[in-house]
């Protein structure tokens, strides 16, 4: 299968669907050296994309308190093994629109009901911060990904139009 970019929106950030963590897990927000995490994280679950520092302040940036306040960590008591950004769509920190930006779980997590939870405290962090509809970026190979995400009620967006698409 080619590995081709999807654009998906979400409308509104009104109605999410809450989930709640199994035990062991938690979730956290980003601390000062999670960097090291976000790095394990991805190169274990990401076949897709090579993931380095350059990336991660590309995408990020250095403000800590500002990923403090947006950047989530999936752990299992010890160790992070997910994790998932609520981040600024392209209007910027005060736009209607966030992202849900960079998510992912190591892979012998997966399947284990833990992705739900992590993309709905994502979508009620973004909501909190006062974002009121949100999107994302995924690519055609990750197939459960693009299911989990329509579960919320996002919608592909065709590249051409930018107008929400329901997937058949």
């Amino acid at each position: 299968m080619r590995n081709l970019p999807v654009k998906m929106a979400l409308d509104s950030l009104e109605h999410i669907p809450a989930y709640e963590l199994p035990e062991p897990y938690e979730l956290r927000p980003y601390r000062r050296g999670d960097l090291a995490a976000w790095l394990r994280i991805h190169a274990r679950a990401d076949i897709y994309n090579r993931c380095d520092e350059k990336l991660f302040r590309e995408q990020f940036g250095n403000d800590e308190k500002l990923l403090a306040q947006r950047q989530l960590y999936l752990c299992d008591g010890a160790n992070e093994i997910g994790t998932a950004t609520a981040w600024f769509g392209e209007e910027g920190p005060t736009g209607a629109t966030g992202r849900v930006h960079w998510v992912a779980i190591v892979p012998d997590y997966q399947g284990r009901g833990l992705s739900k939870p992590l993309l709905s405290a994502t979508l009620l962090r973004l909501r909190e911060l006062g974002h009121t509809r949100a999107f994302l970026t995924t690519s055609t190979p990750r197939k459960q990904a693009i299911s989990l995400y329509e579960k919320f009620g996002f919608v592909q967006v065709p590249a051409e139009s930018g107008a929400p698409k329901r997937r058949t």
